[in-house]
């Protein structure tokens, strides 16, 4: 019923937006005790957007803010989202638009006080197909209500929370950066006269294009293979044939065109890269997605991604043994798996960590986190409760860039990973946001040999490469996308070659690339990266603990 409802409703869309305006929100109403409710025209907001007047109705909550705010208010009125009607209807209609729509409903609420879903979505929609397109003022104008109430102390909860959030990440920061400069204090190490791993290698490279086809999943698998090509000045490397093997598994929405800058480069290093889509999470499904032809990922993708990686591993060994462009090109002994937001999670996965349910259940039911990755995280519910068996025993080493798991994984899943791992965290990420989603799960890793790298300023998108019209499918407001991510690239090219040849090759001449120093050496503001080689659960709970009594003391005016 719910889903005819929903294609129902996308056939009944281009009436409903072509129809005479209906009834749209005059007042913005809150109540805030003890001082009673308190209400706010759109024809003032609409004003102060447009012009930056402020009236007289406007001015008695203008007074109260700095004019900073009043700048930023300003700002996010004005900001308009280019998103089609269709698009938004079909990401409100999904089970995790659903659940965001909700949530905003708690807040925003009717004419009788009740959750704002309804409302809301369609307000959302609307918005979406008028030509002024789809603003805050927008919305309200199209919002079927006389009134919008606002649940102002669920609004203060989440500003409360949201505060004490920020306020935990960047205590968590400041100490890591503590221990970082005294690592950095005791290095001896002069980087200037050591070769410099952020530029590209001596090889050549050849890419190889497959499409291997999972019968027994219905899965077609797109693969580019960049493949080390010897030149004179790479044969007196110590790389040669058969090339180390490294998996690269792309975020949600994206493709395996995301980190082609990083594939070129470790090819060049004489690693041979293996850069496959998910067909259930790529970019191309999003776009069918978003045109109303097909419906939205579901669970079923948290084990199929790791069984993708796993399939194209078997296909890749049976050519090795038979087609000549292959033929003793690939080492099957010494694979490793990078991975970028659900691309993280898979390679977790394959490295031996274990969805633990119980937590799931615990987080999801119901889900009052503010962390936006919980929602993909609790789609696990939907899976049967069983022991998967998504490690893969070939998989030797793994970096997970703005990773997943605190709850799908948790404690007790992360645990079981025993290789050597890299978690790469962005300081701005509010996708998978660098506590609970990086930070903290380091601590649980068992393995001596692992590094958490933090950029610091980088947001869940820096490390992507800059998409291009046929692979810019979720749009993306420029303000998330924070600086310019050249440093960025660079910081994952050098600590990717470090990583891959001390602990795949096992070539401890590269450790020293390892060190805090390093990473302070390379480093470029305004993304300046850290390096921690160790974190321990008790030095963690006390940058936590400075946290909490710093949200504990009396705020300032």
């Amino acid at each position: 019923m719910k889903k005819t409802l929903k294609y129902l409703s996308l056939g009944l869309l281009s009436t409903i937006l072509t129809a005479t305006p209906g009834l749209g929100a005059e007042r913005i109403s809150f109540f805030f005790p003890p001082l009673g409710e308190f209400s706010l025209s759109a024809d003032s907001l609409e004003l102060f957007a447009k012009e930056g007047k402020i009236n007289n109705e406007l001015g008695f909550y203008a007074q109260r803010a700095t004019p900073q705010q009043l700048a930023q208010l300003r700002d996010l009125l004005q900001q308009r989202f280019n998103l089609t009607p269709t698009l938004v209807s079909q990401f409100t209609y999904s089970p995790i638009g659903e659940e965001v729509v909700r949530r905003l409903g708690e807040l925003v609420l009717t004419d009788s006080r009740q959750n704002g879903f309804f409302a809301l979505r369609a307000a959302l929609i609307l918005a979406a197909a008028d030509p002024q397109g789809l603003t805050v003022v927008n919305v309200l104008r199209k919002y079927p209500s006389n009134t919008v109430r606002l649940n102002f102390a669920e609004g203060l909860g989440i500003v409360k929370n949201l505060s004490e959030l920020l306020k935990t990440r960047d205590a968590v920061v400041t100490f890591i950066q503590k221990e970082v400069n005294t690592g950095v204090a005791n290095s001896t190490v002069d980087f200037s006269q050591q070769p410099d791993l952020r530029l590209p290698g001596t090889f050549g490279l050849e890419k190889i294009n497959f499409t291997f086809n999972d019968s027994k999943r219905e899965r077609q698998l797109p693969v580019d293979l960049y493949l080390p090509q010897a030149t004179p000045q790479s044969r007196t490397n110590a790389a040669s044939p058969p090339f180390p093997l490294i998996v690269i598994s792309h975020g949600l929405a994206s493709d395996r065109y995301a980190f082609i800058y990083l594939a070129q480069h470790l090819a060049s290093h004489g690693f041979a890269v293996a850069v496959l889509e998910h067909p259930g999470s790529n970019a191309e499904r999003f776009q069918q997605f978003f045109a109303g032809l097909a419906g939205p990922p579901d669970a079923k993708e948290l084990i199929n991604r790791p069984m993708d990686v796993k399939y194209v591993l078997d296909e890749l060994q049976q050519l090795e043994k038979s087609d000549p462009k292959l033929q003793g090109k690939l080492n099957f002994q010494q694979v490793g798996a990078i991975g970028h937001s659900y691309g993280g999670y898979t390679v977790l996965s394959l490295a031996g960590a274990k969805i633990n349910f119980q937590q799931i259940r615990r987080v999801c039911k119901p889900n009052r986190s503010l962390n936006l990755s919980v929602l993909l995280q609790c789609s696990a519910t939907d899976l049967l409760p069983i022991n998967y068996q998504l490690k893969d025993d070939r998989i030797k080493v793994v970096i997970a860039v703005n990773p997943f798991n605190s709850s799908i994984f948790s404690q007790s899943g992360v645990s079981q990973i025993q290789v050597p791992v890299m978690l790469v965290g962005s300081s701005q990420d509010i996708v998978t946001p660098v506590v609970p989603e990086q930070i903290i799960p380091f601590t649980w890793l068992p393995n001596p040999n692992k590094y958490l790298a933090l950029i610091e300023n980088a947001t869940h998108f820096t490390a992507i490469a800059e998409p291009t019209p046929e692979n810019s499918v979720l749009p993306v407001p420029p303000a998330l996308l924070g600086p310019n991510p050249a440093p960025a690239y660079s910081y994952l090219r050098a600590l990717s070659v470090a990583f891959l040849e001390t602990h795949l090759l096992k070539r401890p001449e590269y450790r020293s690339y390892l060190q805090p120093s390093y990473a302070q050496y390379i480093s470029k503001e305004p993304l300046n990266l850290s390096l921690v080689q160790s974190l321990t659960a008790d030095q963690l709970a006390q940058a936590l603990n400075g946290a909490s009594r710093q949200s504990a003391a009396p705020a300032s005016p």
